[in-house]
Order: C-alpha cells, then sequence, then structure tokens
C-alpha cells in the first residue's frame, strides 16, 4: 500500500469521537464537578445570609467553609490510591453518594455544629469525587484527544465559579438558605443515574490500601489547610506556627514510612519525574496567583479604586467567564501542540494581566480594568487544560489515580496559600495590603510560566 493511502486510511484527530455510553458517563463526570464546585462559590457567597439564619457571629460561621476545605484536602490522596486498589469508579460512585446525602443532611440542619458536620460529609464526598475525577476522564477519552475532555471539564469548572455567586444570590432571593444545598440532591441523584450504568470499570493495582498511610496523609494535609486558614484570618502564631509544624514532622515521617512503596500515597515516586514535578509545580503557581487575585480584588477595587459592591461584583466577572471560554479552546490546542508551549503563553498573560492591575492608578476606567480582567482569565483558561493533560501522560497509567489526586490537591493548596499570602500582605503593607497580594500573584505566575515552559527542555 502506498504512504498515500496510508495516510488517507490513518484515522485523524477530528474524526475521533465517543461512543453514547462514554458521553452520558462525561455527563456524569461534569455533573458532580459542577456540583462540588458550585456548592463551594454558592456556601462562599452565602456565608453572612446562612450565619445569620443561623444566629451565629461571623467569625464561627467562617468553619462552615473550613469544614469543607479540610476535609476535602485531607482525604484527597488516600482516596486516589484508594481508586488504584478498588477502581476509580467506585470511589467516585461512593463519592457522590455520600455528597448527595451530605447536601440534604445541610438543608436540613438546624444548629452551626450539624452544619459544620454536615459540611465535613460533603467535603469527604467532594473529595471522592475530584480525587479520581481526571483519571476518569483519562479511560474515557483516547489519549489523542484528551485534551477535549480536560478543556470540558475545566469549561464546567469556570462557568461553576462564574454563575456561583449569582446563583447564590438567585435562590435566597426567593427562599432561605437551606434551599442552596437542597438543590444539590435531584442534579446528584442525576448524576448517579447516569453514572452507574455508564461510567467505566478500571483495572486495579493489585497494591493493598495502606491505612497507615492514610492517617499519615490526612493528618499533614489537615494541618496544611488548617495552618493556612488561620493565617489567611490573620490569626494568633501560636496557632498557625504549630499546624504548620505538625505539616512538615508528619510528612517527614510519611516519606520516611513510604520509601519503599511501590505506590507511594504521598506521590513522591512521580515528584522524580522532571515532567511531571515541572506540571505540578505550574499548578500550585497558577493556583496560588488566582487564590491572591480572588481574595485581593474586591478590596483593591473597592478600597484602591473607589468602586461599589454591585460595580466589583461585575468587574470580576468576566475573569471566570473568559476562563470557561479559553478552557476548551486550549483543550484542543493541547492535543497538537506541546502543553509547555500552551502553559507557558497562559501564565505570562496572568501574569501581565495581574501586573497591570496591581499598577492601576485610582482614576484608572473601568474599560481598562475590564481588559485586564479579560487578559487574566484568558491567560488562566489558556494554561489549565494543557497541564492537566501534561501530569496525566507523564504518569504511568497505573499511577493515572495518584496523578488525578494531585491535580486536584495543587489546585486546593495553591488557593489556600494564595489567600493566605493575601493576609500576609495586609500585614505588612497595611491599606496597600491588595496591591502587594496581586504583585505576589504576579510572580507567583511568572514562576509558573518559567516552570511550564522548562517542560520544552525536559524528555
Amino acid at each position: 500500500m502506498s504512504e498515500t493511502n496510508v495516510a488517507a486510511t490513518k484515522p485523524q484527530i477530528s474524526d475521533i469521537s465517543l461512543s453514547r455510553r462514554d458521553r452520558l458517563a462525561m455527563a456524569a463526570l461534569m455533573f458532580s464537578i459542577a456540583l462540588a464546585v458550585l456548592d463551594t462559590a454558592i456556601a462562599n457567597t452565602a456565608l453572612p445570609s446562612i450565619a445569620a439564619g443561623l444566629n451565629t457571629t461571623p467569625a464561627a460561621s467562617v468553619w462552615i467553609i473550613n469544614a469543607y476545605q479540610l476535609a476535602a484536602v485531607a482525604t484527597l490522596l488516600p482516596f486516589a490510591a484508594l481508586g488504584s486498589v478498588a477502581g476509580h469508579r467506585r470511589v467516585y460512585l461512593l463519592g457522590l453518594i455520600l455528597f448527595t446525602f451530605a447536601s440534604a443532611a445541610c438543608s436540613f440542619s438546624g444548629s452551626l455544629e450539624t452544619l459544620t458536620a454536615s459540611r465535613i460529609l460533603q467535603g469527604i464526598g467532594a473529595s471522592a469525587i475530584m480525587s479520581v475525577n481526571t483519571a476518569l476522564i483519562a479511560m474515557i477519552y483516547p489519549s489523542k484527544i484528551l485534551g477535549r475532555g480536560l478543556g470540558l471539564n475545566a469549561l464546567v469548572v469556570g462557568i461553576g465559579f462564574a454563575v456561583g455567586p449569582t446563583l447564590a444570590s438567585v435562590v435566597l432571593s426567593f427562599g432561605p438558605w437551606p434551599w442552596l444545598f437542597a438543590i444539590n440532591v435531584p442534579i446528584g441523584v442525576l448524576a448517579l443515574a447516569f453514572a452507574f450504568s455508564n461510567l467505566p470499570k478500571s483495572d486495579t493495582s493489585g497494591h493493598k490500601f495502606d491505612a497507615t498511610a492514610a492517617i499519615l496523609t490526612a493528618i499533614a494535609f489537615a494541618a496544611l489547610i488548617f495552618g493556612l486558614g488561620e493565617a489567611a484570618q490573620s490569626a494568633s502564631p501560636y496557632r498557625t506556627v504549630p499546624a504548620l509544624a505538625i505539616f512538615l514532622i508528619v510528612t517527614t515521617v510519611l516519606v520516611r514510612y513510604e520509601a519503599n512503596s511501590a505506590a507511594p500515597m504521598l506521590p513522591i515516586d512521580l515528584l522524580k519525574r522532571p515532567m511531571f514535578a515541572l506540571s505540578a509545580l505550574t499548578a500550585f503557581c497558577a493556583f496560588a496567583a488566582q487564590g491572591l487575585a480572588f481574595v485581593s480584588l474586591p478590596f483593591y477595587l473597592e478600597h484602591s479604586l473607589g468602586m461599589s459592591e454591585t460595580t466589583t461584583g461585575f468587574v470580576m466577572t468576566p475573569w471566570s467567564a473568559v476562563v470557561a471560554i479559553m478552557a476548551p479552546i486550549a483543550g484542543r490546542l493541547c492535543d497538537r501542540y506541546p502543553s509547555g508551549i500552551l502553559g507557558g503563553i497562559g501564565l505570562a498573560c496572568l501574569a501581565a494581566g495581574m501586573a497591570l492591575l496591581s499598577i492601576a492608578p485610582a482614576g484608572a476606567s473601568l474599560g481598562m480594568i475590564e481588559i485586564c480582567m479579560v487578559v487574566c482569565g484568558a491567560g488562566f483558561g489558556f494554561f489549565q487544560s494543557p497541564n492537566q493533560k501534561a501530569l496525566m501522560s507523564s504518569a504511568p497509567k497505573t499511577r493515572s489515580g495518584g496523578a488525578s489526586g494531585v491535580i486536584a490537591t495543587a489546585r486546593l493548596i495553591g488557593q489556600a496559600t494564595g489567600a493566605a499570602l493575601v493576609a500576609f500582605s495586609f500585614g505588612i503593607a497595611g491599606e496597600h495590603g491588595p496591591t502587594l497580594a496581586l504583585l505576589l500573584g504576579a510572580v507567583f505566575a511568572a514562576v509558573g510560566c518559567v516552570a511550564s515552559a522548562s517542560r520544552l527542555l525536559t524528555r
């Protein structure tokens, strides 16, 4: 057969499509990840209303958010490891059932204590979903078009963050705060209906689940998130420093304990791979920059630039909206071009946009600020899908669960680090804290850009 005929019969990327069952499986995954993202955005927005409804103080009500984040991050890597042992599908279904049940429990909570306990269960359920979500997408999509699936996932995440605050406001205008959690239940049931019959079954690793490593991992990351959360709220060093010290000590013990493990829960084996390590660093830097921006921008826009609360909300919306637009575009491009180039371009745009925001004069026009937001959103959206593909493709298939867990862990820890650094910025710069935070965000994005571009030199 001639070379021309061979080329003609070889399937092109554009010719590859998913079966009906795979499309339904993806629908289930997108419903569930939308639930996890929307729940975070909605709870943050509605926190004052929830605190008022439960007759509790704003300081105490913060635990409604903290409990969810702490439970989610502490259990991400253990669930990722469990997915490799028991199957990603089983862990996902367990997480979705728990999340749906916990959402119903949240809607019936009549006190801060019961709501906080229900939010812990919600966080554990969301963790199980997020820990294996990317691994399941990699099973559904052929490697040649994996970027499309990751782009669709990033699109759903971007839309969730963009519409979450608005959706919370709409729901609260018609009913009390428990409705915010009750709406998760029918969506969760619908996702379960799709997932049970359509999600693919994964091969198991043959390793046993290490309960000791799981406990050490949970303690280490719970301490880290608690410490970062306390720092973000400018808490006493007597609470922050011991928590971070516990993280360092337990992590050291965990690394030594898993030194001879073929599939360590804390994926040191994957981080020894230069491509994977650079991709993980890129993700952490990008999400730290995003965390710095999202926490500091309301203060910056209202206090430094003199905007109203309503105007601030409209000005910040383009960031998430453009992320949602760019994510599927970047997902298709990363099936053709190196992730190092795409991620580098995206984070260079993010760094430039945040730097421009930080030096905007007090009389800056609304149009100029909106352009900076669009540049930031486009840059972040351009980075996300290619970087996720680089993380998944640089890990062996037997370690896809660990790689999937790292993606979610890097996102949550990066965002928590960014929020903590905003508090640090206020502590050392006072009223100029938001400006310093935006500059720090630009620095993180620039470091991420360098890390991304460095992958071009790595095999």
